[in-house]
């Protein structure tokens, strides 16, 4: 139930978001025009009346010169003049300058007088005004304003420059400097802001925003005409008036979204429906929904975004990194319906939307054909280059079917779609962040995990060098049965590769890793029945220590199935009885293969190890063997959870057996040369090959039977010798189902 509700959780969310940044103010106009290209559209008829605004960068040039006749205001203060002559005089009477003549004194006197009446400023203020490139400022004294030039008034920097010059040189300015006439020079003109922003403002509403009207029904601009300067304004502000009035009227804004809704829920289930009918495993995998929803969210949220905020064009986005997504972790089908819901839902809020859709479906499925499966960088860029080419091509043959000419196509559109291929190249990294995020595996991955330089595969190259060999012989015979069946042939060989590593915590244990010592001889049939059912447990264990993706552990726990070790559960039942027995200590814990690739694996790890008992390498004996195994593993109910199918099993028997005798085919006797008596001697101590088969001691997997548990062994004082067990091949067919570990 929990995960029901996440299911529909995640369908919902996806739904808001996309219905949340679909623009809401499409009336009529989503046109993509650049000044200077022609138009491709239809004849564009004004709907209404409206008038045509100034582009911004007129509006600010005019703006800027009208503001040059601004006149800053300022309020005269004069008490604060007369107050700073006063104190001078007074300290000056007050003896303060002693070393200064009198005549020094009046003249002081006289250039304040003078500064204060002409008027003093703060230096930044005044700094402001003359960048501000203002000529004249207007000084308000009482109820009355006279207007100055800035040349005339001062600052109180300037102001001491005055009184300090000498032209005619009459004054010593060292002398004039022990006046300290800076002292008492203090702004007496201070600057009203309140008024000189109403005069700003009743300045910048003076210049007109508009320029000029266009009428109901006059033509805006007509087909292939070139956009100037003059018809971007019309069109710039038909634009805007559009989306002015689509945002003043609610009811109207609820109308578009009630369709936009519409048409994305009839998308969505579409897609849905699709899934319930043809991909059942998908349509139930919370992990699958999550993933097809959230890459279709995404792309259509950029998209949306980019047209309600008018960045640059939606051809820049690569809708067809969404396809390659889906084909990489599903298949061909569920990517070409995703791209297709996910172009349909993008073009909504397009008006040429017939031709954004031809030229991003030709791009989608020229990336789903050109990239079946992602094993190697390069195969990403050819697909880039590929989708790029096809894009272009549509475009250009759906402009030249609308009458335009080659001088005349859309470069701009053309260079977004080039721009388009190269963020096709990011799909590569973005890979692998999905995998994370959602928990799918890549081919490129189940390629790095197939590198026998890995650290598990190379620690099992040298502690159970015979279960390596057995790994990579079954990794090669179930990649041929499933490239012959059509199931997916790196994932089959990866999950073969790493199927027996739990071998590993006891390798000796196992036929293929022994040579002379038997060490199940010294424990008993329970015990012995423990460590070979344990490699599964402790291969799942050591699995999830090295972060082996999922879908990797499941080929560990379903390749015995439910099955048993046959061979120790008889040799128990002949010393205990069969009442004595507990079958459960002899089941492999796994569950039983749920994909064609588990059920290939199975059939292929039972095969590659009974095979190495045969006594003889004939293609009946090879052929009897093949049908045996996987008949009995058909007989046990070990495929019933797979959706693998009669035919599919009749083409593995087949392969296997082609295969089997591929590899152990009969080698043809070295002729020896006749060389007289003396060379015959030295031949018959030669170590030239025989015609004979090299008979196999020991199975990969398959204990062969060596005789009987000796009386001495204090685990098993009562063994005897299992002389009512079938023959070595029948108990490999018996023991096929899961118990191809134990010893016959």
């Amino acid at each position: 139930m929990k995960e029901k509700f996440h299911y529909f959780l995640c369908i919902f969310i996806s739904l808001i978001c996309i219905l949340w940044v679909l623009p809401k103010d499409k009336e009529a106009f989503n046109y993509e025009y650049v000044q200077g290209q022609p138009w491709r559209y239809d004849p564009l008829i004004a709907k209404f009346a409206f008038p045509v605004k100034k582009s911004e960068l007129k509006l600010q040039q005019e703006r800027e010169k009208a503001l040059e006749q601004l006149t800053p205001y300022f309020n005269a203060a004069p008490a604060i003049g007369k107050q700073m002559v006063r104190n001078f005089r007074s300290d000056y009477a007050e003896g303060r300058f002693p070393d200064v003549p009198y005549t020094y004194y009046t003249h002081a006197v006289e250039l304040l007088q003078q500064v204060y009446e002409q008027g003093v400023m703060e230096p930044d203020v005044y700094k402001r005004i003359q960048n501000a490139k203002a000529t004249n400022v207007s000084i308000i004294d009482g109820k009355t304003a006279t207007t100055h030039a800035v040349t005339d008034v001062f600052s109180t920097r300037t102001a001491y420059e005055y009184l300090m010059a000498n032209e005619a040189e009459t004054y010593s300015r060292e002398i004039l400097t022990r006046l300290d006439l800076n002292k008492y020079l203090e702004a007496n003109i201070l600057y009203d802001s309140t008024k000189t922003h109403e005069a700003r403002e009743n300045i910048l509403a003076s210049v007109s925003t508009t320029d000029g009207y266009v009428e109901q029904g006059e033509l805006i601009i007509d087909r292939a005409e070139r956009v100037d300067s003059v018809k971007k304004a019309k069109l710039d502000s038909f634009r805007d008036e559009i989306r002015e009035n689509s945002s003043q009227s609610s009811s109207k804004a609820r109308r578009l979204m009630a369709g936009q809704g519409g048409m994305v829920i009839i998308l969505f289930a579409l897609l849905l429906a699709y899934l319930n009918l043809f991909r059942r495993d998908l349509f139930s995998s919370f992990q699958s929904i999550c993933l097809l929803f959230c890459v279709i969210t995404f792309f259509c949220v950029i998209s949306c975004l980019m047209l309600r905020f008018n960045l640059l064009t939606v051809y820049l986005i690569p809708f067809a990194m969404a396809a390659i997504f889906v084909r990489i972790f599903m298949d061909t089908r569920t990517a070409f319906m995703v791209h297709t819901v996910l172009v349909l839902i993008s073009s909504i809020p397009l008006v040429t939307c017939y031709q954004f859709v031809l030229i991003e479906m030709v791009g989608g499925l020229v990336a789903i054909y050109s990239l079946r499966d992602l094993t190697e960088r390069q195969q990403l860029f050819r697909t880039a280059a590929y989708v790029t080419l096809a894009m272009c091509a549509m475009g250009v043959c759906y402009e030249l079917s609308q009458g335009v000419s080659l001088n005349g196509l859309n470069k701009r559109l053309y260079t977004h779609i080039a721009f388009n291929g190269v963020a096709l190249l990011s799909a590569y990294p973005l890979l692998y962040l999905i995998e994370r995020i959602f928990g799918f595996t890549s081919t490129v991955t189940l390629i790095e995990l197939s590198n026998t330089n890995s650290r598990i595969l190379r620690r099992m190259s040298k502690e159970a060098q015979g279960t390596f060999i057995h790994s990579m012989q079954v990794a090669n015979l179930a990649a041929e049965v499933a490239d012959k069946i059509g199931a997916k042939v790196q994932l089959v060989r990866t999950g073969a590769l790493y199927h027996d590593i739990g071998k590993l915590s006891r390798p000796a244990f196992f036929t293929e890793n022994q040579t002379d010592v038997n060490p199940h001889d010294m424990i008993s049939e329970k015990s012995s029945a423990s460590i070979i059912i344990g490699h599964v447990t402790e291969g799942l264990k050591m699995a999830e220590r090295e972060r082996l993706p999922k879908i990797i552990r499941d080929f560990i726990l379903t390749h015995h199935g439910t099955g048993m070790t046959r061979y120790f559960y008889i040799q128990s039942c002949n010393k205990l009885g069969e009442e004595n027995v507990n079958k459960e200590d002899f089941t492999y814990p796994g569950r039983n293969p749920f994909t064609r690739e588990q059920a290939i694996l199975m059939m292929a790890d039972a095969v590659e190890a009974a095979s190495r008992s045969l006594k003889e390498y004939s293609e009946e004996s090879i052929s009897a063997l093949v049908n045996r195994i996987i008949d009995s593993q058909q007989a046990e109910g070990y495929f019933k959870e797979c959706p693998i199918t009669f035919k599919d099993i009749s083409d593995a028997k087949q392969v296997f057996i082609d295969s089997l005798k591929t590899i152990y085919h009969t080698r043809i006797a070295y002729p020896e040369l006749n060389r007289g008596e003396q060379s015959a001697q030295e031949n018959n101590t030669s170590d030239a090959p025989v015609t004979t088969r090299r008979k196999h001691i020991f199975s990969s997997n398959n204990w062969v039977w060596k005789g009987p548990k000796t009386q001495s062994s204090p685990q098993q004082p009562n063994a005897t010798a299992p002389t009512d067990l079938q023959t070595t091949e029948d108990k490999n067919a018996d023991s096929n189902e899961g118990g191809n570990d134990e010893r016959p």
